[in-house]
């Protein structure tokens, strides 16, 4: 049979992701397998239950989906033993020329099943590492080696910015070759939001009308560090007392925040509202946006925030740098130093021509690479070539 044929064959993909939390990695997983070409393509979903998006998943037409009741974040063997042998069923069934992982977790058990029942094309995209420098030195070790074994499993990685790929090729994860940038996308047509009063989103949110708005999304747990968000927030509201912050999310972190937030005497100061649908519209009632994550793939967030005009003051981390221009489209800030972060954001506050034209340049930054259907586009191109040249997949008759 020969290559041409192959347009003939619907190619089967799998996409594994640990849980459907509403975070970058899942939201534009979603995304992918949603829109793939269906002329094309046959997506299959593959995760953890108990994720916020779980139910977008199941309202997805034409979409498959096994949930696995033993693939969790923590790292536990006798779970993680259970879900390696529940994807490997999975895996046999579906029969996929291509399986995509995405998360950690999944990534290195979704790699290994594919690999042993010999998947004819394993993919994986980085949205961020598992291991980091804040780690204990064996864990780290113990993190890189792991996952040093899987990138070997993989036809080719996928990075969401030149930071982490960068940082892959340092560890010896990779090499050009078996490496491919495709940017997390938004939908970058949504942002900045259209029709929308600001001062009457202000007063919904609860923040007060005129006052400025410092905003901030994302899971609150380690990574993201929102302790850090709410010193920020105490260091500024003793300098100026008219400024709200509003961090946008929820997690493992929330009952500790709200006790710092009574400590500090932020209570109606600083919010923290939980997942919000309207975030489009947030980010265009808001003045400034703020990242205190100590690591980071490409925060999706900081992309939709530039989108919508925004100047942003960011701990100068991983994918942070691929998109902040410091001094130009925002400020990059060493991790840990809240005090100049917060002196940052008060002249931004403070000046309102220098706060325009930062986030005036920041919206002209994002180009058309971080557009959501590109990236699907892009995901379908790679697809496509990966198994034209593999007789094994995309020409097997089912």
């Amino acid at each position: 049979m020969e290559p041409a044929m192959a347009a003939e064959q619907k190619i089967k993909v799998v996409h594994v992701i640990t849980q459907l939390e509403l975070g970058g990695a899942q939201q534009n997983t979603l995304y992918t397998v949603k829109s793939l070409d269906r002329t094309r393509f046959e997506p299959v979903l593959v995760s953890g239950p108990g994720g916020i998006l779980d139910q977008e998943a199941r309202d997805i037409p034409q979409l498959k989906i096994h949930f696995i009741p033993s693939l969790v974040r923590p790292l536990h063997p006798l779970k993680d033993a259970i879900a390696l042998a529940a994807l490997i069923r999975v895996f046999r069934e579906e029969k996929p020329d291509v399986v995509h992982t995405h998360s950690s977790k999944a990534g290195i058990l979704g790699r290994v099943a594919a690999a042993l029942i010999g998947v004819p094309l394993i993919l994986h995209t980085y949205h961020g590492f598992g291991f980091h420098d804040r780690q204990f030195s064996w864990l780290r070790r113990m993190l890189l080696g792991i996952e040093w074994c899987a990138a070997k499993l993989s036809t080719r990685l996928i990075f969401v910015s030149r930071a982490n790929l960068e940082t892959a090729v340092r560890h010896g994860l990779t090499f050009p070759e078996k490496s491919v940038l495709i940017r997390s996308g938004v939908p970058l047509k949504n942002f900045p939001a259209k029709g929308i009063d600001p001062q009457k989103k202000k007063t919904e949110l609860g923040v007060g009308m005129h006052k400025p708005l410092v905003v901030s999304v994302g899971n609150l747990k380690p990574q993201k560090n929102p302790e850090d968000f709410i010193l920020l927030a105490k260091m500024v509201y003793e300098k100026n007392r008219e400024i709200r912050f509003l961090f946008i999310g929820d997690g493992v972190l929330r009952a500790r925040l709200e006790g710092n937030l009574l400590r500090y005497g932020l209570h109606g100061k600083c919010f923290f509202p939980g997942w919000r649908r309207d975030i489009p519209e947030i980010l265009t009632a808001s003045d400034v946006f703020v990242l205190t994550s100590l690591w980071e793939g490409l925060p999706r967030s900081l992309v939709e925030a530039m989108k919508s005009g925004l100047p942003s003051v960011c701990y100068s981390t991983d994918g942070i740098q691929d998109l902040i221009r410091d001094g130009e489209n925002g400020y990059l800030i060493s991790p840990g130093n809240v005090e100049l972060m917060a002196k940052k954001l008060l002249f931004l506050l403070e000046h309102d021509s220098v706060r325009k034209q930062m986030g005036q340049k920041a919206a002209e930054s994002i180009g058309p690479e971080f557009d959501i259907d590109g990236m699907v586009r892009q995901q379908e191109k790679l697809y496509q070539e990966l198994a034209i040249r593999d007789p094994r997949s995309a020409i097997r008759r089912r």
